[in-house]
């Protein structure tokens, strides 16, 4: 299952959304982000649906790449969805009478919970689409000019964009290795899976140890990299690609704002 997560990884490719600004890909997955919780009803979830559907097929990675990063979040879905369920008051759809408390499920608590299973699953896949199609450094240096404004007031515009794009880049490192640990551990008698939910979580304790010896080892192995190459801050640094905006940017921009459009006049409409 650690293997599953896609949130870091990069793969390579051709694809317009490949060749758009890395600057241009991070605005948009935070406008998509601001969207996901500003909409509701069903013809707006199916407009957004369908501009993530036409994305996906536009960046050329498989869809079951994808989907595989979602198996790892398999529990917090199904939770978030429980809670969702249980917890919003409304028209009963069906009661449950137990013998400590009365379980009560409303058509508006099973709304509420398709719609946050909804934004959750879009989340993970609009993000992982800006990880998978944009490399590190393309990320850092977006992230680096999108913050350079901050300097007026002494913000460490590079130290930050490289601390986040390091801190993504490790997830998959970090869960590969996890993996790792486990089947080694396995092949010693360990047993991860059988049992109940609070024994299967205090067998995953003994990972804990290694775990964080191995990834001090590889930030100490990776501060020691850059500092072997004369890395001193990155106030100064030179580029060998500079970032500049094309017509991808611009064909990004104006479907964006026929997505903002779409969503408006259905709100309108609806109102």
């Amino acid at each position: 299952m650690l293997r599953d997560i896609t949130i870091g990884q990069y793969i390579a490719g051709d694809s317009p959304v490949h060749k758009m600004d890395a600057r241009v890909k991070i605005l948009a997955t935070l406008l998509f982000v601001v969207l996901l919780f500003v909409i509701r009803g069903v013809a707006e979830y199916a407009i957004l649906t369908l501009f993530l559907g036409f994305v996906i097929k536009l960046s050329k990675v498989p869809f079951k790449f994808m989907v595989k990063g979602l198996k790892a979040m398999l529990f917090i879905l199904a939770f978030t969805v429980l809670i969702n369920v249980l917890l919003t008051d409304g028209t009963p759809l069906f009661l449950l009478n137990l013998k400590i408390f009365t379980l009560k499920v409303t058509y508006e608590g099973v709304e509420m919970g398709i719609y946050m299973l909804l934004r959750l699953v879009y989340l993970i896949i609009g993000t992982s689409v800006l990880t998978l199609t944009t490399s590190p450094l393309m990320l850092t240096d977006g992230i680096e000019r999108l913050l350079r404004p901050l300097r007026i007031i002494k913000v460490p515009s590079h130290e930050i964009a490289m601390m986040m794009t390091i801190a993504i880049r490790f997830i998959p490192t970090i869960a590969e290795e996890a993996d790792k640990i486990m089947k080694a551990q396995s092949a010693r008698g360990a047993d991860f899976e059988s049992g109940s939910v609070i024994r299967r979580a205090k067998a995953m304790i003994p990972l804990l140890v290694p775990l964080f010896v191995s990834s001090f080892r590889r930030a100490d192995d990776l501060a020691v990299a850059m500092d072997s190459r004369c890395y001193h801050g990155g106030a100064n640094r030179t580029r060998m690609k500079e970032m500049k905006m094309g017509r991808y940017d611009a064909y990004a921009a104006a479907i964006f704002l026929l997505l903002i459009t779409a969503l408006v006049i259905i709100r309108i409409a609806a109102n």
